[in-house]
């Protein structure tokens, strides 16, 4: 009983943490995710440094925290459902000459800078952050550390500053979608890489493939007549199945030697398409679910990650990484929209708003974790290129709009001068 309650209390008091995260980030005026995930992350390593570990062991002892690690996976589960779902979806309206060429450089660039950030591991011999793993491995995983735009945060962004049918806000979209895609895809592989062997990397194809076989069924399932009816008529009971399915995936998919985060996401892309269409809310309510707990997933990760990491990792990784994080995204997103025939404000636009990270990258670092690929220290130093990164979007792109108001290139509402993109705005 006593060990129930303080569970509740330490849930209690992550939720509330996570409130004042989301308050102290609007205050700031930004995004809700920067402050929550902050707070999250250094709220237990802070706790350990104003007091001692037989103390912080009394707060959060090893039962309750690992009741906390079994519901933060949940709520990290539920929440992909809802985002690898999202990533099938709205990519029609830009047009595809744009569109691609908006995705090369802000995808290619960036797995590039990846690759030069593991060669500055390798030429400072940063064993700390060097690690265990493959080189292939260590390779790819970070190469789509740097590459990832978030999706969510990108989507709240575009809709808090009124630029969603803008030019700018639906290329950067679909091109986030489209990435987010190919970054899912590549991290599966530097999973499976980092097995370490023929054998492991075997166990890893056979799990994808029953992972894989399991989203199919239940794709198939979720077709029927049957189903169908159910969802129209009991759509709360539906989400609940469509969580429980997605949570059963996960963990065979993790069971069989995989992350539980790719048996998410293939659940996700598996309820997709135009005879899916009934299944939006249940999905959506299924998504809200897991949102309101990924909270506990930042404590955890804070506790496991990031506690005895602040002293080791070197300061050189931490200023490189943000360094190329910036470039990949800033100079590639720009050139990009620039080839695609975007003027030179639309495309500063475009490079701010693709190096968003946010959420989905403390996925992809939780998943190369996990999988002994990347080192604590590495992922440190990836976890303030993230949130440092996310929260320049804002006054970036408040930055482009002051400089073209003084050209003129504005009038005093920066939003209502640039039209929905269409095929015929963009050549």
């Amino acid at each position: 009983m006593a060990s129930a309650l303080h569970v509740l209390a330490a849930l209690a008091a992550v939720l509330l943490l996570a409130l004042a995260g989301r308050t102290f980030a609007r205050w700031l005026r930004q995004p809700e995710v920067v402050g929550e995930v902050t707070v999250g992350l250094l709220i237990g390593p802070l706790v350990l440094a104003l007091s001692d570990r037989e103390l912080f062991d009394a707060l959060l002892p090893p039962a309750v925290f690992d009741v906390l690690k079994l519901v933060g996976q949940t709520g990290l589960v539920l929440y992909l459902v809802g985002l690898a779902h999202k990533l099938r979806l709205g990519a029609d309206g830009p047009s595809k000459r744009t569109l691609s060429a908006l995705v090369g450089g802000a995808f290619a660039l960036p797995l590039v800078t990846g690759l030069a950030l593991v060669g500055i591991i390798m030429l400072t011999d940063d064993q700390g952050a060097r690690g265990d793993a493959s080189l292939p491995a260590l390779l790819l995983m970070v190469a789509v550390a740097m590459s990832i735009t978030a999706v969510p945060v990108l989507s709240r962004i575009l809709s808090d500053r009124g630029m969603s049918d803008t030019v700018e806000g639906r290329f950067s979209l679909a091109s986030a979608v489209a990435m987010d895609g190919l970054g899912w895809i590549m991290l599966t592989l530097a999973i499976g890489l980092g097995a370490g062997s023929l054998a492991a990397l075997g166990e890893s194809g056979v799990a994808l493939l029953v992972g894989g076989g399991c989203a199919l069924l239940l794709r198939l399932a979720l077709r029927t007549g049957t189903a169908r009816r159910l969802c129209v008529r009991l759509p709360k009971t539906s989400a609940i199945a469509v969580g429980a399915a997605a949570m059963g995936i996960a963990h065979l998919t993790e069971h069989l030697g995989m992350t539980a985060i790719v048996g998410a996401a293939m659940a996700g892309l598996a309820i997709t398409g135009d005879t899916m269409a009934v299944w939006a809310g249940p999905v959506a309510a299924v998504s809200r679910a897991g949102r309101a707990l990924t909270p506990v997933f930042f404590v955890v990760t804070g506790v496991t990650v990031l506690i005895g990491t602040f002293s080791a990792a070197s300061w050189v990784l931490v200023a490189s990484t943000l360094a190329l994080g910036c470039a990949g995204k800033l100079v590639g997103g720009y050139f990009g929209a620039r080839l695609g025939g975007m003027s030179p404000g639309s495309a500063y636009r475009v490079g701010a708003l693709m190096n968003t990270r946010g959420l989905t990258e403390l996925i992809v670092l939780e998943a190369g974790h996990r999988a002994g690929i990347l080192s604590s220290e590495l992922v440190l130093a990836l976890i303030v290129m993230a949130l440092a990164t996310t929260a320049m979007t804002g006054p970036l792109l408040s930055l482009v709009d002051r400089v073209e108001r003084r050209r003129g290139v504005l009038p005093a509402d920066p939003a209502a001068s640039r039209p929905m993109a269409t095929e015929s705005s963009i050549p």
